[in-house]
């Protein structure tokens, strides 16, 4: 939490699968791992929690080349459903997150593919 209190608006977080090369692709953010155990917690557990402390104004997540929609996706959709989820490939996602508003990088024990969130923080 006392990450979360020095971010402001526009700031982003990234709350990370446990497959995210989190060092390699989050350049000078903050970085915190989470991770007890295999699946623990989720990356939609973390959302969760942050939800009760900040407003977010964008979503987005990295979606495969190809098939249909990871289901974690719909849980992020309900989970902040007044958001449209902004949509970037792999390298797409990678970059946004070397970017300097990328403030905070959270690991979690997330084992869903493709479960990864990159949100914007909000105003108060």
């Amino acid at each position: 939490m006392s990450a979360v209190s020095r971010l402001g608006h526009g700031d982003r977080i990234l709350i990370a699968d446990g497959n995210y090369p989190l060092v390699s692709k989050t350049a000078g953010a903050e970085k915190i791992w989470v991770s007890l155990s295999p699946g623990l917690p989720t990356v939609t557990d973390v959302l969760d929690a942050l939800l009760g402390v900040i407003n977010v104004e964008e979503a987005t997540v990295m979606s495969p080349s190809e098939g249909p929609d990871p289901e974690v996706f719909a849980e992020f959709s309900s989970m902040l459903p007044d958001l449209q989820l902004k949509r970037l490939d792999r390298y797409g996602f990678y970059d946004e997150c070397v970017k300097p508003s990328l403030r905070l990088a959270i690991a979690t024990g997330e084992k869903r593919t493709f479960a990864n969130l990159l949100i914007t923080v909000g105003c108060a």
